[in-house]
Parts: structure tokens; sequence; C-alpha cells
């Protein structure tokens, strides 16, 4: 088991990967910003859902979740149809207009990480993949309530949480999750 300095560097660099996530989220079109791009993402990940799924994968409230479907609808990325098994629910799914801005952004993404990791070897990214798949196994699925740890954590230095509109894969508090 790691030592509790150990703990508390990695609550640290958790808490700076914000600045990360800001400077991705600096590639984003002005017209598709983060939440956009998450809808786009998870409707390509998870194929055609309602948007109560969708909240629930974004973990965020409703009304938010609506608004960013509202956006991307707008802009023909989405369509919404009558549930056939719920008139009065509609079921969201990706249109041509919306899997070519979701390419878009996917080569945006793409083009800046390889950018600011170009003195990164092959290597060096497969084992950060590696590493960063293996943390979210070990939380599991973060919108479901946390079982009672048997051993309390150690303490570490609070995580500011981060500011509205950034995009993160986070749990039910927060309001917006990586797009791609």
């Amino acid at each position: 088991m790691a030592a509790r300095r150990q703990y508390q560097e990695l609550a640290q660099q958790l808490s700076a990967i914000g600045a990360v996530k800001r400077g991705l989220g600096r590639v984003l079109p002005s017209e598709c910003p983060a939440g956009s791009a998450a809808v786009l993402g998870l409707l390509d990940r998870h194929g055609e859902m309602r948007m109560s799924r969708l909240a629930e994968l974004m973990a965020i409230d409703m009304s938010v979740t609506s608004r960013h479907v509202a956006h991307v609808a707008e802009r023909g990325w989405i369509d919404r149809s009558a549930d056939p098994a719920d008139k009065r629910s509609r079921i969201l799914r990706l249109t041509p207009a919306g899997r070519d801005m979701l390419a878009d952004l996917s080569e945006r993404y793409m083009n800046a990480l390889a950018h600011h990791l170009a003195d990164w070897s092959d290597d060096e990214v497969d084992q950060l993949n590696a590493l960063l798949g293996r943390l979210r196994a070990s939380f599991g699925d973060c919108r479901a309530a946390p079982a009672a740890p048997a051993v309390p954590p150690p303490a570490a230095p609070p995580v500011l949480p981060v500011p509205p509109g950034e995009p993160v894969e986070a749990p039910a508090a927060r309001t917006t999750r990586t797009p791609l």
C-alpha cells in the first residue's frame, strides 16, 4: 500500500489536472462548448437514449442537460424524436452533422495532445493510458453512491472544486463531464 505522502501527492496532481482540461477545452470551437461536446461524445459512445439517461451519464441535473441538448439540437447535431414507448419522452440520437462535429472535436483533441506530449515516448503515452484507465476502474461508476471504505482514507490536502463549465469525469455534484 502506498504511503500517506504518496496519496497527498496524488491528490495534488489530480487537482492540477484542471489546468490540463482547461487547455484541452481551449481547442473546442466556440459553437461547441464542453457541455455540447459531452452530449455528442456520450451519444456516440452509448447510442441513442432518453434525456434522463444522458443526464445520468453526464452526472448533471436534468435542467442543465436540457440546455446542452437544446444547444446541440439547434445546430442540427442531434435529433430529438418521440419515444415510441412513452410519447412524453424524447429519444436523442446523433445526426450526420453531429458525427461530423464529433470527428472535428476528436481531431482537435488528438492534435492538442500530440502537440503537448510531443516529447513523450510511445511507451510513456501507453503507460499513462493504462494507469488512467486503472485509476478510473478503481473508482468504478463515479455516479453511484460510494460504498463506505473499510479503512478510512489517509488525510490529504483539500482538492479544490472544478469551476462551473469545466469538463470533468466527476461524481454527480459536478456540472459537466469530459467531452470525448
